[in-house]
């Protein structure tokens, strides 16, 4: 049976949701060039991603001192998992297409910074 993919349009980009069961959920993210997604940490959510394209910076961090956030570059084939706790940012070098795969807990998002201004940002 053929099922259809959701597409999610962001102020940053677009995701795709290719795959949501009970148990899992799977999606592909666009990033568009000098956009971020929320600084962010999940208390549930596991998450896992993996770069197919363009150039990421990603930001992580401890939860207890958000201050302590490294940054990386991640490019095509590079994978991270993202455990509950991880305080994380993603920002697109180039544009920068990433396969992420959860657990279901969609809405489990803390956000501690967001640009765009969005419901839910927090502090810690």
């Amino acid at each position: 049976m053929k099922e259809d993919a959701k597409r999610i349009d962001k102020p940053w980009g677009h995701e795709i949701w290719w795959a949501r069961t009970e148990r899992y959920v799977g999606k592909l993210l666009h990033i568009k060039a000098g956009e971020s997604l929320s600084l962010q940490y999940h208390n549930v959510k596991d998450e896992t991603i993996m770069v197919q394209s363009g150039t990421l910076l990603f930001e992580t961090g401890s939860k207890d001192d958000p201050s302590t956030l490294k940054k990386a570059e991640m490019t095509p084939g590079d994978i991270f998992h993202i455990v509950p706790g991880t305080v994380h940012r993603m920002t697109g070098v180039t544009d920068v297409d990433l396969v992420e795969v959860s657990t279901p807990e969609l809405d489990d998002v803390v956000r501690l910074e967001d640009r765009y201004g969005r419901a839910g940002t927090n502090k810690p």
